[in-house]
């Protein structure tokens, strides 16, 4: 007789924040802590392991209605899981909180699948490369220029990487010749050979971001993230066709129709796609696929320990953005993080799922325990 496949029996969310270390501002925001959702789903003898970095408020979403749209689901159909759970947030709301809640609880359910497998997650969904290059991101707007410097130097010299990656639009745009400023010190700082890139954050027009990217072929940069907001597809096409630099967004990207309208429009070089706000695993698969029918990569935005899962298994993907928040606070919660080497993370093999379990020690950064579903 066919052997029985467990079902979903708990799902089980907690919330963290963690203080930066340094106040941090890009060109359209600021902020003082990172708040994490995790995600445990539970089948059988094992447990999946799933997050978020977003509002608090998703737990609710995850406990009110993901939990019971999950409970139940054979553990083995991430798809069914999946279904069942844009089902539940129709109504509700599915861009936005609805679909980071939803994207931890399918990474979770996808890295329990892996380990009822008995196999790694990237073993479990099919590899095409051993590792992912990564660039370094951070040199946000409210650093001095010695502690940009120190960061920047820190990545390539230590681990080894080939691009790093800066805020500029400080102040909603209206801070133009210090942003260049900038700019200079950070290509002063990593040398010529390092791949240069910077981050707007949507703070300018169209106007100015064509005045500020012709500006920033003095620096070589490279990469021209969000010159104008992503809400404006339009736009970000129509710098697209005068820019130099490539021009990428992308990581608003909640539902596979977003990611849609920025390919549609002809609005990017790269497609930017994050693992914790589009829909998971599910829906990383589901946007790479409609990028990689228009010859186009997808780049990882942030979450790089998830991202790097995926992008080993993407035959479109390219660089993993490793964001300092999120470099500096994974390891405070999670045990058997990856490090970078040469400039790259590479997915542990010898081990089932993801490889990475809660830690012991996440409980001081707790804000938000409730029972599980």
């Amino acid at each position: 007789m066919p052997k029985t496949r467990p079902s979903v029996s708990r799902v089980d969310v907690r919330t963290f924040t963690i203080p930066t270390d340094h106040p941090e501002a890009d060109g359209t925001a600021e902020w003082d802590s990172t708040t994490v959702v995790v995600v445990e789903v539970r089948a059988g003898e094992h447990t999946g392991l799933g997050w978020t970095y977003t509002d608090a408020s998703a737990a609710a979403v995850v406990r009110r209605m993901l939990a019971p749209a999950v409970v139940g689901v054979d553990a083995m159909d991430t798809g069914r899981a999946a279904f069942a759970m844009s089902r539940a947030l129709r109504n509700a709301g599915a861009p936005g909180i609805g679909a980071c809640a939803q994207s931890a609880v399918d990474i979770a359910l996808w890295d329990l699948r892996a380990r009822l497998s008995g196999l790694s997650l990237c073993d479990a969904i099919g590899r095409v490369r051993s590792s992912a290059p990564v660039y370094g991101s951070g040199g946000f707007t409210t650093y001095p220029d010695e502690r940009m410097s120190a960061q920047l130097r820190g990545w390539v010299e230590r681990d080894g990487v080939a691009a790093v990656k800066i805020k500029i639009g400080e102040s909603w745009g209206s801070r133009t010749e210090r942003d260049l400023e900038r700019v200079e010190s950070a290509r002063r700082t990593v040398g010529p050979e390092v791949r240069l890139m910077v981050d707007a954050n949507g703070a300018y027009s169209v106007g100015q971001a064509r005045r500020v990217e012709r500006a920033l072929r003095e620096f070589d940069v490279s990469w021209f993230e969000e010159p104008v907001t992503s809400d404006d597809p339009a736009g970000l096409a129509r710098l697209r066709a005068s820019s130099v630099a490539e021009i990428a967004a992308g990581e608003y990207v909640y539902r596979l129709a977003d990611a849609e309208r920025l390919l549609e429009a002809g609005a990017v070089d790269c497609l930017q796609l994050d693992v914790t706000r589009c829909g998971g695993i599910t829906g990383w698969f589901r946007a790479a696929a409609a990028a990689q029918a228009r010859q186009l990569k997808v780049s990882a935005h942030c979450a790089p320990q998830l991202a790097a899962q995926v992008s080993v298994c993407t035959e479109n993907a390219r660089e993993i953005e490793y964001f300092h928040d999120h470099e500096r606070l994974d390891p405070m919660l999670f045990e058997g993080t990856l490090a970078v080497r040469d400039g790259a993370l590479t997915p542990r093999t010898d081990a089932l799922g993801h490889g990475m379990t809660l830690a012991q020690s996440a409980g001081a950064f707790e804000v938000d325990a409730a029972p599980g579903a």
